[in-house]
């Protein structure tokens, strides 16, 4: 990735004039998009391809560019970089996890801004008026996760016997909601909660150390762009902290997680390129509801549990949209 942190991907796409010009619905062409993510490159290019096919489907008409900015895990750069996309005068802003949300809403009112957001509640926030009718600029796609929170926490209780103490791997600039969510359904479980935080990739195994020596009976780690974007890193941690875990994320699981169960994490991003494409063809996002994950997977590591001294039942494992043996 050059230093200016930009990259252009061509894309086709069908479609319109974006609002809020909508009185110049005959420039069809030199669409652009701008994605403002916290992550680095090398987690990204997948979530490109999928933003793409969001835009380019069902029609491939006419041209977008794509222009990138990456805060590489460093959120406090997330205003300027949204602000260097209004001043590239996009026409939307695809932003992913609530950092680069709130920083894409703070600086324009008026270019879109369709949230990839597995964190917060848009409406509790102030950021939507309703899912239905979000009455502003921001749209996308949100995860609805306190019922989400007590899924997870009733598959790691079946994976792991006897579970009685869990950690939860914490990102504090995502917000509260998902650990109020965890410690909410915990209580009811009668699990005693350890919660571990990491604001930064190197932060990740510290906190996997601190985990370790705790003694808990498994991990769960909440949703964070921080964490997705760095699957191999949390996995191989699980694995040497011999931590049994539970994520959203799907590589972690495949890459030596225990558990993994979430939304489609691609299909997030081809979510979210479809409302911009919405967007482009003159939508107005404060009348475009915002959207729910449309398909979530269970994914199971035999491996990691075999490693692990566990043996998941026969019940868990046919569940398994996914097993890794």
């Amino acid at each position: 990735m050059p230093d200016t942190r930009r990259r252009d991907v061509v894309a086709l796409l069908g479609g319109a004039a974006a609002w809020p010009l909508a009185a110049r619905a005959q420039e069809v062409r030199n669409r652009r998009v701008g994605v403002l993510h916290p992550g680095q490159a090398a987690a990204l290019d997948a979530r490109i391809t999928a933003i793409n096919e969001g835009l380019n489907s069902p029609s491939k008409l006419f041209g977008t560019d794509l222009i990138i900015r990456l805060a590489d895990g460093e959120v406090s750069r997330l205003p300027r970089l949204a602000t260097d996309l209004v001043n590239e005068r996009v026409h939307a802003i695809v932003a992913a996890g609530p950092p680069a949300v709130q920083a894409a809403k703070n600086a324009t009112a008026d270019i879109p801004v369709i949230a990839i957001d597995l964190e917060t509640d848009p409406v509790a926030s102030g950021w939507l008026e309703s899912l239905a009718h979000p009455r502003g600029n921001l749209t996308g796609v949100f995860l609805d996760f306190p019922d989400f929170a007590a899924k997870c926490l009733q598959l790691l209780n079946e994976a792991v016997p006897q579970l009685t103490a869990i950690g939860v791997l914490w990102d504090p600039t995502t917000g509260s909601l998902q650990l109020g969510a965890v410690q909410a359904a915990a209580r009811i479980m009668g699990l005693d909660v350890r919660v571990f935080e990491a604001r930064r990739a190197i932060a990740i195994a510290d906190a996997f150390d601190a985990a370790r020596l705790s003694r808990i009976d498994g991990l769960l780690v909440l949703s964070s762009p921080l964490f997705g974007g760095n699957p191999q890193l949390v996995a191989d941690l699980a694995v040497r902290t011999k931590v049994a875990t539970i994520s959203l994320f799907p590589d972690i699981a495949r890459e030596g997680g225990l558990l993994a169960y979430g939304p489609d994490i691609q299909n997030l991003y081809r979510q979210a390129g479809a409302v911009a494409r919405k967007v482009l063809q003159g939508a107005n996002p404060a009348e475009i509801p915002a959207e729910r994950p449309t398909r979530f997977q269970l994914i199971a590591n035999l491996k990691t549990a075999k490693a692990l001294g566990l043996e998941l039942s026969p019940t868990l494992v046919a569940r398994a949209d996914e097993v890794i043996e």
